[in-house]
């Protein structure tokens, strides 16, 4: 039938999509080249529930304050962030808009999950943003290197034995609520504009610095 059309078939080397089945010899080869696909994260499931009772009030981060608690911990593409109590994903997603840095954000409540991966898609950033429901007190986090967090003092000073397992030199940054028992390196302040709601940011470095280690 080829032929038929002009084709000389005794030279004719048929292509499948990308695969060679002959060299120009006519030895056989074999020549894979699929079409490359972007890597897409797999979308989580995610309970209809919490899987406990959220221990804080959702309440957003603004993004003046992200960008002073990233700036502050000096954030970079090498580094490992854990958001624990990720709200609607803001901190995770500038992370890896920003500064390109592999970013998990943990959650109970399953509203804040869906909103931080509505966040992470519309971004664009689903290939460095992992969103998990979790609770944070089970975490290992020794794999972070960068800490953010926005809870409260009790609850920051509940963390404790699991920011004690990171590597020295990770980065810990809390909106508005310190870590009592345990000195900062570095308190700032930011002016809240029109809002009227000034914040803090507190920086810790690891290994923690305690009050009890100075008496």
């Amino acid at each position: 039938m080829l032929e038929a059309f002009g084709v000389d078939t005794a030279s004719f080397q048929p292509r499948l999509d990308g695969i060679s089945l002959t060299q120009p010899d006519n030895r056989p080869a074999v020549r894979l080249t699929p079409p490359k696909r972007a890597q897409q994260q797999q979308r989580p499931v995610v309970q209809d529930k919490p899987i406990k009772k959220p221990d804080v009030i959702f309440v957003p981060t603004p993004q003046i304050v992200v960008d002073k608690m990233l700036e502050l911990a000096k954030v970079t593409k090498d580094d490992v962030l854990y958001d624990l109590g990720c709200g609607n994903g803001i901190i995770v997603v500038t992370a890896a808009k920003r500064y390109g840095c592999r970013a998990f954000g943990f959650d109970v409540d399953p509203q804040r999950i869906r909103e931080s991966l509505e966040n992470v898609e519309k971004n664009g950033v689903g290939d460095l943003v992992t969103i998990m429901q979790k609770d944070i007190f089970t975490l290992d986090l020794s794999n972070a290197n960068v800490i953010t967090l926005y809870l409260l003092p009790s609850l920051n000073v509940k963390l404790i034995p699991q920011l004690e397992k990171l590597k020295p030199g990770s980065r810990i940054v809390s909106h508005d609520f310190d870590m009592r028992g345990v000195i900062p390196d570095q308190v700032v302040n930011i002016d809240g504009g029109d809002s009227g709601l000034d914040h803090t940011v507190y920086l810790w470095t690891t290994p923690l610095k305690k009050e009890s280690d100075n008496k």
